[in-house]
């Protein structure tokens, strides 16, 4: 059911991609996921994400969830 909040979660996959050198093949690769399925959730346009898929990319990337998914302000 959409909401007015539907758009305010920002994916910050292609920050934390290039600050560790680390390319959407690559870490589709290590999480077992396709690299389609994580550029529809790094290009925001994802509407749901596993918990699984969210634990192996953050191990993978060594960082928490608020590190990749953040709340924009409304606007």
């Amino acid at each position: 059911m959409p909401t007015e909040d539907d758009g305010r979660v920002h994916c910050r996959l292609d920050e934390l991609l290039a600050e560790r050198g680390m390319t959407l093949a690559r870490l589709a690769e290590l999480v077992g996921v396709t690299v389609v399925n994580l550029s529809v959730l790094k290009n925001d346009r994802a509407r749901a994400i596993r918990f699984s898929t969210l634990t192996a990319i953050c191990d993978v990337l060594q960082c928490e969830v608020g590190d990749l998914l953040v709340v924009t302000p409304r606007q």
